[in-house]
């Protein structure tokens, strides 16, 4: 049987006295989880590099975030199966055991590009989009199609469908992110979903000349 996390996914906490900003852990884990999902090299993707590389942009020492690193990774991440270990690089110096055995570098699992395509920051959303469904069961690609047209066309919009089904699965709506089920959601009342729907649906009931007249009112009011 496998352990449970000794923490929870912490992505979308904000504090309670000012709802709209993240906590410490959640920026943290967000940052890990969006270096992990960019194309940088093996050396940036381990402990030490990771809090190197959010240090550097913070400009604070990487030796004081370190350890809260190493715990996300650890007791997060990894037990989540969001992350996982891509290989290892080896030491140079050091205690003879460690170099034999190397460094651990990590990358995002199908689970954690999932994960990464519902926070804003990953520059290459859209190949992390098309890596997700190359790894994807047939019943997971059912909306595959019109949402990579979703993705060229409305970013925004495919970045908070995918926003809410994350955000349902760490509020605990959700009980498993995979496999991947839109579905899910009909289950769980949403405003600005339900609003979305109606747009879409009362757009594709206009004339040709209404739509057009949609698309000048929407431009005037955004």
């Amino acid at each position: 049987m496998k352990s449970k996390p000794k923490g929870k996914l912490a992505i979308f906490d904000t504090f309670k006295t000012k709802n709209q900003e993240l906590t410490g852990e959640a920026k943290r884990q967000r940052a890990i989880i969006t270096i992990l999902g960019s194309n940088v090299n093996p050396a940036e993707r381990t402990r030490t590099g990771i809090s190197q590389k959010i240090a550097k942009k913070q400009e604070i020492s990487w030796k004081n975030i370190y350890s809260g690193i190493f715990r996300d990774l650890d007791e997060i991440l990894l037990p989540m199966g969001i992350a996982e270990e891509n290989g290892r690089l080896p030491l140079k110096r050091g205690p003879k055991a460690l170099q034999e055995k190397g460094i651990p570098y990590y990358h995002l699992t199908k689970k954690g590009v999932l994960v990464g395509l519902s926070i804003s920051g990953i520059e290459n959303m859209s190949s992390e989009f098309k890596k997700f469904f190359l790894k994807s069961e047939p019943k997971e690609k059912e909306f595959a199609n019109i949402l990579s047209k979703f993705m060229t066309n409305s970013p925004t919009f495919t970045y908070s469908i995918f926003q809410k089904y994350v955000k349902a699965f760490c509020e605990n709506k959700i009980k498993e992110l995979l496999p991947f089920d839109l579905s899910k959601l009909q289950d769980i009342s949403d405003e600005n979903l339900i609003i979305q729907k109606e747009i879409v649906l009362a757009f594709g009931k206009l004339s040709s000349k209404e739509k057009k007249e949609a698309i000048v009112f929407f431009e005037k009011i955004t």
